[in-house]
C-alpha cells in the first residue's frame, strides 16, 4: 500500500510517497481503508520536531513513528475475530495516534472510531476530530456555558472555527476575532461578534471577557490581562512558556492561565456525530490535496494561513 513516510526530521520536503506492507489487524482492531485524512499543525510539530520536547514522544535522533496523520475517515476492509461494533464495509471516521497519512490503518474496536454521521462525506468527516476535540478540551477547563463572554482569538483555523460552534452549542456570548477575509464565514458559525484583527485590537475595547482562548498560540497573556475580568482564564494552547504562567498564576493574583493537553476519546467523538447530525455542528474545510500532493499540502499549513482544515484525499474517495 502506498503511505507518507518520513526517517528524518526537517521541512515538508522530508516526506515522500513510498510503498510499504499493510498491516494486519489484530482480533480487537478493524482494517480501515482510508478515503481522507489531514495536514495539521500536529502532524508539522511531530514532523519538525519543534520544540523539542516533541522528540520525548516521537524519538530522539529520528522518527519512531515514519508516517503522520492523526485524523481519518473511510470504511472497514476487514475485522478483527473479536470485533462486534463494526463490520466490513461501514463507513467510519476518528483519530489514531498517526499512522492515518496512507490508504490502510489499523484501529482497535474500543479506539477513537465511530461510525461517519449521516449525510456527511468522507473528506467532511476526516476534518471533523482533532481541532473540535481540542477545542472540546479548552472549553471544559474553563467551564464555558451559559452567559459566559468568551474571546476566541484564531477563530478561523481548525481549533478557531470548532470553539466558536462549540461555544455557542453552550449558550457562550462568542466574540472571534480573525482576518479581514474570514469574517463572514466565522460570523455564519455562529459567533455574536466578529472583530477583524487587522482593523482593531480587541484588547484596547474596553471590553472585559471571563474567557480567552488563543487558538493559535500567537496572543498572550501579558496583552490579554487588563481585558479579563476578576477571575477570568487565559486559555493556552501552545509556548511552553504557558505551562510555567500556568503554575505561577494559579498561585497568584485572580486571574488566570491554564494549558489543557487535549486527549482524544470515543465519547467525544460520538458527541461531535450527535451534534452534525443535529446540524449543530460543521467541519470547516479550505483545500483539498491528494495523497501524492502531500508536501505542496504541509506547505500551506505551515503558512498558517488556512481556514479550518487541510484535507488529503485518496482510494478513489467517494462522497
Amino acid at each position: 500500500m502506498k503511505a507518507v513516510v518520513h526517517d528524518r526530521y526537517g521541512p515538508p520536503d522530508v516526506l515522500r510517497l513510498e510503498e510499504v506492507e499493510r498491516p494486519v489487524p489484530k482480533d480487537d482492531e478493524v482494517l480501515v481503508k482510508i478515503h481522507a485524512t489531514t495536514v495539521n499543525q500536529t502532524d508539522c510539530h511531530a514532523r519538525r520536531a519543534k520544540p523539542f520536547i516533541w522528540r520525548f514522544f516521537t524519538g530522539l535522533l529520528r522518527p519512531k513513528r515514519k508516517t503522520l496523520g492523526v485524523e481519518l475517515a473511510g470504511e472497514v476492509e476487514t475485522v478483527g475475530a473479536a470485533v462486534t461494533e463494526f463490520q466490513v464495509g461501514d463507513r467510519v471516521f476518528g483519530v489514531k495516534g498517526f499512522g492515518a497519512n496512507a490508504e490502510y490503518v489499523c484501529v482497535r474496536e474500543s479506539g477513537v472510531l465511530a461510525h461517519m454521521p449521516a449525510g456527511t462525506s468522507f473528506e467532511e468527516a476526516a476534518a471533523v476530530c482533532d481541532g473540535a476535540v481540542q477545542a472540546l478540551a479548552h472549553l471544559r477547563r474553563a467551564d464555558v456555558g451559559k452567559g459566559t463572554r468568551i474571546v476566541v482569538y484564531g477563530a478561523s483555523g481548525s481549533c478557531g472555527t470548532a470553539a466558536v460552534q462549540l461555544a455557542r452549542y453552550f449558550d457562550a456570548h462568542v466574540t472571534a476575532v480573525c482576518t479581514t477575509k474570514n469574517v463572514e464565514l466565522v460570523r455564519s458559525l455562529g459567533a455574536d461578534e466578529v472583530v477583524d484583527y487587522l482593523q482593531e485590537d480587541f484588547t484596547k475595547n474596553g471590553e472585559t471577557y471571563d474567557v480567552i482562548l488563543d487558538a493559535v498560540g500567537k496572543h498572550s497573556f501579558r496583552r490579554c490581562r487588563r481585558s479579563l475580568k476578576p477571575g477570568g482564564l487565559y486559555v493556552a494552547t501552545d509556548r511552553l512558556h504557558n505551562l510555567i504562567l500556568a503554575l505561577w498564576t494559579s498561585r497568584i493574583g485572580d486571574k488566570k492561565v491554564v494549558f489543557t493537553i487535549p486527549r482524544h476519546t470515543k465519547e467525544e467523538v460520538l458527541f461531535l456525530k450527535r451534534l452534525i447530525e443535529a446540524g449543530r455542528y460543521r467541519a470547516v474545510i479550505d483545500r483539498t490535496y491528494p495523497l501524492e500532493d502531500v508536501v505542496e499540502a504541509t506547505r500551506y499549513v505551515e503558512t498558517w494561513q488556512k481556514t479550518g482544515n487541510v484535507v488529503l484525499t485518496l482510494n478513489g474517495v467517494v462522497r
